[in-house]
């Protein structure tokens, strides 16, 4: 079995195929198809607001592509032909690479982003809730593609650059309403809620303007509100109509499924008003229907415009390091695994010398009946160091050389040389793209 990555994202496709995306991946039955899918074992799906992945164990490349895509092309009623156009795989240590980079926040619209390791973290416990259980190649991998992503936190200074995407959002609503906005609501109070209430608190130090949090949760809204300070209320979702009437500056960044602010719904908020009104969808699926745009007064700004505009900002050195970072825990991935990929095949030829030796020893022990104890124990001695010597060069070089291009032949050519019966190694054609 092979690690495989397919997925689509903000770097790969247009907001509008992406937001069918992460509604195809969301159905139930998407899990399920995945699950009982022909070249698939194990598999971990990542969705967060601007990519949809796949991770799992493959008995073949191109199999367990087409079986993902497949499975996504229906149940987002994309048809695969366009899908596909769109899709990027990676394969074996790309996708371990890929995987870190996304855990690391390297590969986000907003660079540095805390929350993505949050979201790789929870796709990775919910596959194992659904599963019971993940292969060891999935569990290693992603339990690594953490420590890379705590890394690149801690040791970079990354997570500093992870507003960037909120920071440019309010920067650009404040172009459409000539200045800081008087009267701004929060729709949502997740993570990203929180970097934009930290973002509206840091602009609003000298206590101009009101925030009103809206959530389903009303403690959820609360606790923002909290944290938020300031001239900051807590309201609940029925209340939103009346927050559109009175808002200068709206912000969505929710986890839900279909449109939170409809555009018949600010139609009717805004009416007879003229005044301006911008809308900002962090959201995807998009919690804002596009169609709000077309009232009068009312701006749009969402994740497709703001991923252009920062796709122009350049590599900072915090980024590199980071970069750094992840080749290292991928070296070290690449590494673990080449060894424990030839373990079974090192076990199973020390098995097989043991197992000579102990007959032949046996042997000895019945045409020398006469000999000692003492010196029995002498001879044994002696014939194992010589087993353990001849056998040490072998297996230390195996390990040695299983990380290198091709490194798996050398295990393949140890167990057919000595016939060795190794039951834990795949013996799956591992197909490259």
């Amino acid at each position: 079995m092979s690690l495989i990555a397919v997925g689509v994202s903000h770097r790969s496709a247009p907001l509008p195929l992406l937001e069918r995306a992460a509604l195809g991946a969301a159905h139930p039955g998407f899990q399920a198809e995945l699950a009982a899918g022909v070249h698939l074992a194990d598999a971990v799906v990542l969705a967060t607001c601007n990519r949809i992945e796949v991770y799992a164990e493959a008995d073949r490349f191109h199999g367990g592509v087409a079986q993902i895509a497949g499975a996504l092309a229906r149940y987002s009623e994309v048809d695969l032909d366009t899908l596909a156009g769109f899709l990027y795989a990676h394969y074996d240590a790309a996708a371990a690479e890929h995987l870190f980079t996304v855990a690391a926040g390297l590969d986000s619209m907003a660079i540095g982003e805390s929350q993505i390791l949050g979201q790789v973290r929870a796709a990775w416990q919910t596959a194992r809730a659904d599963g019971g259980s993940l292969s060891r190649e999935l569990e290693e991998v992603f339990q690594q593609a953490l420590r890379a992503g705590k890394r690149a936190q801690s040791e970079t200074g990354l997570d500093r650059l992870s507003n960037a995407l909120v920071e440019h959002a309010l920067d650009r609503a404040e172009q459409y309403l000539d200045g800081p906005a008087g009267r701004v609501v929060l729709v949502g109070a997740g993570a990203m809620a929180t970097v934009v209430a930290s973002s509206l608190g840091r602009r609003a130090a000298g206590g101009a303007g009101t925030l009103a949090v809206v959530n389903r949760s009303g403690d959820a809204a609360r606790r923002l509100v909290s944290a938020a300070g300031g001239a900051a209320e807590a309201a609940g979702l029925e209340q939103l109509s009346e927050l559109l009437r009175t808002a200068d500056l709206v912000i969505c960044c929710t986890g839900a499924v279909g449109h939170v602010v409809e555009a018949t719904m600010v139609a009717a908020a805004r009416q007879g008003l003229g005044t301006p009104l911008v809308l900002v969808d962090l959201a995807l699926p998009r919690d804002v229907d596009p169609l709000a745009e077309q009232v009068d007064g009312v701006t749009v700004i969402d994740l497709e415009g703001l991923g252009a505009d920062l796709a122009g900002l350049g590599i900072r050195p915090e980024a590199v390091a980071a970069r750094t970072i992840v080749t290292e825990e991928v070296t070290l991935w690449r590494a673990a695994r080449a060894a424990a990929d030839v373990a079974p095949t090192v076990v199973a030829l020390r098995e097989q010398a043991a197992g000579i030796l102990d007959a032949e020893l046996a042997r000895l022990r019945r045409r020398l009946p006469d000999v000692t104890p003492e010196v029995a124990a002498e001879v044994e001695r002696t014939v194992r160091r010589a087993m353990d010597k001849v056998l040490h060069t072998p297996t230390v070089r195996v390990k040695q050389l299983a990380d290198a291009p091709g490194g798996s032949l050398y295990a393949e050519a140890l167990r057919t040389l000595f016939d060795l019966d190794v039951t834990d190694v795949s013996t799956v054609d591992r197909v490259l793209p």
